[in-house]
C-alpha cells in the first residue's frame, strides 16, 4: 500500500531552500516515511525548479510536482479543481487504497480549508501540519465542521459570474431551471444558450440522468421559437412497422384501422422543435428516411400524394457514443454529421464538483414544499453524517439518481432529521454496467487493443482540457505529460479538439 503526501508548495518552502530552515514540507519529510511526495504549485516553475532539486535530497521517497494555474492563490473554486484532480491522478496510480497524507501548513489559509474538505468529504486522508515548535502532528478536525464548511466554501463571488458570463445573454428564465454552479456546468449552460437563437441542429450527448431533455427544453424555451410545439419522441420506444406512420402521418384508409387523417411527430412540431430522445436506438433503415426528411425539409404522409413542407428544429439526445456506433456500422454516418451540427456533452454528477451539496439542498426544499399540505406533514433537513455519505457516493444514475435517493430517504425517515442510516437505507445498488471493464474485455470476437487504447487516450484527453479550460500546460500535468508540446501531439493523434 503507497503512503504519498500532498502538499502545497508555500514561501516558507522556498525559502528554506535558501538556507531558511527546513520548510513545513521537510520537517514533514523528516518525520515521517512516505513512498511518493506530490507537490502542488501555482509559482512560476523557475522560480520553484531550486527548491524541488533541494527537497529531493531530504527524502528517498519520489517527488512529483504538478503545476496548477490559480487565478488567485485564495480562489476556493480554483483550489478545490487542482486539489481534486490531483488526488485522483494519485489515486489513478496508486490504487483505491493508497495512504494519503494532506500537509495543512504550507500554502494559504484557502488551501489549508480545502485540504480539510477533500480529507472529510471525499477522499479519507490524514491531515497533519508542522511547526518548529510542536514539530509534525495529526490534525483532528471534527467531521462536521468539514461538512458545514462546504456551502461558504464553493460559492462564487459576482467577479467569478461577471468573467464566465463574458458577453454572454443574461441568465435566463428556462436556463435557470438547470440548478447547477459547478465550472463545467456553467460552461455548458452557456453553450446552451449560445446555440438557443440559431436553427441548426442540437445534439446533446450525456450518461442517463444527467439532465439531457431540461436542457433541450431550455434551448427551445428561449429560441425564437419559443410558444410554438416542443414535441418529444422517445426513438427506443417507436414499434418498427409504426416508424413512418409516427414520424410522417397518415390519410385516412391508408392502411386497415387508419380511420382518419394522423399528423406525424414532424407535422406536429412543424414551426417547434423536435426532440428525438435517444436517436441511437433508431434501426438502420429508419435512419434513412429520417435524414432524407432533414435533408429535405418535407415528409409524405402514408397513403398521401404529395409531400407536405415542415419547418422544424431538431434536437436529438443519446446515451450512447454514436461515433462508435458509425465505426461499427450501426448509426449512419450522414445522418450522425446532420444532427451533430451544435455539439453538448452533460456531465455525469460525479464530474460536477459542488453540485451534489447545491443539489441536495435545493431538491429537499423542493420536497418539503411539496409535502407541506400533506396531513402530519414534517419539514425535514439532512444531517452532517447523511449528507457525507452523499456526497461521497458515485452517483451512477446521475441526478435522477439523486432526486429519488432524497425522496425514498424523506418518505422513510421517521424524524425531521435524515440521518446516515436512512440516507444508506435510501441508496440503491447500482447495476452493472453491460460495458466490460477495460481490462476484463474478452480477446478475439473482434477486439481491437489500438481502438480500446485510442479510447482510453480520448476519454482523459478530453477531461484534462475540459478541466484546464483549455490550458494545455496545467492539462499536460493533469495526464502526466512532461509539456504542452507532447500534449499537443497527444490531442493531434486522437482527434481531440484543442
Amino acid at each position: 500500500m503507497a503512503r504519498v503526501l500532498l502538499a502545497w508548495i508555500g514561501l516558507t518552502d522556498l525559502k528554506a531552500a535558501e538556507g531558511g530552515g527546513a520548510g513545513p514540507i521537510a520537517e514533514a519529510l523528516a518525520a515521517r516515511k512516505f513512498d511518493q511526495v506530490v507537490l502542488l504549485n501555482n509559482f512560476p516553475k523557475e522560480q520553484i525548479n531550486p527548491y524541488v532539486r533541494w527537497v529531493a535530497k531530504q527524502t528517498d521517497a519520489e517527488v512529483v510536482v504538478q503545476q496548477h494555474v490559480l487565478s488567485s492563490p485564495t480562489d476556493h473554486a480554483d483550489i478545490y479543481r487542482a486539489v481534486s484532480s490531483t488526488v485522483a491522478w494519485t489515486l489513478e496510480k496508486h490504487g483505491a487504497k493508497t495512504r494519503l497524507t494532506f500537509h495543512l501548513s504550507p500554502g494559504t489559509p484557502a488551501m489549508a480549508a480545502i485540504w480539510i474538505i477533500v480529507a472529510k468529504t471525499r477522499f479519507g486522508a490524514e491531515l497533519i501540519e508542522s511547526s518548529r515548535e510542536k514539530g509534525v502532528a495529526t490534525v483532528n478536525v471534527p467531521f462536521e465542521l468539514a461538512a458545514e464548511f462546504i456551502p461558504a466554501a464553493v460559492q462564487q463571488t459576482s467577479a467569478d459570474l461577471a468573467k464566465l458570463a463574458d458577453g454572454v445573454r443574461p441568465e435566463e428564465p428556462k436556463f435557470g431551471d438547470i440548478l447547477h454552479r459547478s465550472e463545467v456546468m456553467k460552461r455548458l449552460v452557456r453553450r446552451a444558450r449560445q446555440a438557443a437563437p440559431f436553427s441548426e441542429s442540437v445534439f446533446i450527448e450525456g450518461e442517463s440522468g444527467t439532465g439531457k431533455q431540461l436542457l433541450a427544453e431550455a434551448i427551445h424555451g428561449e429560441s425564437p421559437r419559443k410558444g410554438k410545439p416542443f414535441v418529444e419522441v422517445n426513438c427506443g420506444a417507436i414499434p418498427k412497422e409504426l416508424f413512418e406512420s409516427q414520424f410522417f402521418g397518415h390519410t385516412r384508409g391508408a392502411f386497415t384501422g387508419a380511420d382518419r387523417d394522423h399528423k406525424g411527430f414532424f407535422e406536429q412540431a412543424d414551426g417547434g422543435s423536435l426532440f428525438l430522445d435517444e436517436v441511437g436506438e433508431l434501426a438502420v433503415e429508419h435512419q434513412a428516411k429520417l435524414l432524407r426528411a432533414l435533408q429535405q425539409r418535407r415528409v409524405r404522409p402514408i397513403g398521401g400524394r404529395a409531400d407536405v413542407p415542415v419547418d422544424v428544429r431538431v434536437i436529438a439526445a443519446t446515451n450512447r457514443n454514436l461515433l462508435q456506433e458509425v465505426r461499427e456500422g450501426r448509426f449512419r454516418e450522414d445522418l450522425y454529421f446532420r444532427l451533430a451540427v451544435l455539439v453538448l456533452k452533460t456531465p455525469p454528477l460525479r464530474e460536477r464538483e459542488g453540485d451534489v451539496s447545491f443539489l441536495l439542498d435545493r431538491l429537499l426544499d423542493k420536497l418539503n414544499a411539496e409535502m407541506a399540505s400533506r396531513p402530519g406533514a414534517v419539514q425535514k433537513k439532512v444531517s452532517v453524517g447523511a449528507r457525507n455519505l452523499l456526497l461521497r457516493y458515485d452517483w451512477p444514475g446521475n441526478v435522477r439518481e439523486l432526486e429519488s435517493t432524497l425522496r425514498r430517504a424523506f418518505i422513510w425517515s421517521r424524524g425531521a432529521v435524515i440521518d446516515e442510516g436512512e440516507a444508506r437505507d435510501a441508496l440503491l445498488a447500482a447495476p452493472r454496467s453491460l460495458t466490460p471493464e477495460v481490462l476484463g474485455r474478452p480477446l478475439g470476437g473482434g477486439f481491437n487493443l489500438s481502438d480500446l487504447m485510442a479510447d482510453v487516450a480520448r476519454h482523459y484527453l478530453s477531461r484534462a482540457m475540459q478541466e484546464a479550460q483549455g490550458n494545455k500546460t496545467l492539462a499536460a500535468s493533469l495526464v502526466g505529460l512532461a509539456s504542452y508540446q507532447t500534449l499537443k501531439g497527444w490531442l493531434t493523434r486522437y482527434g481531440v479538439k484543442e
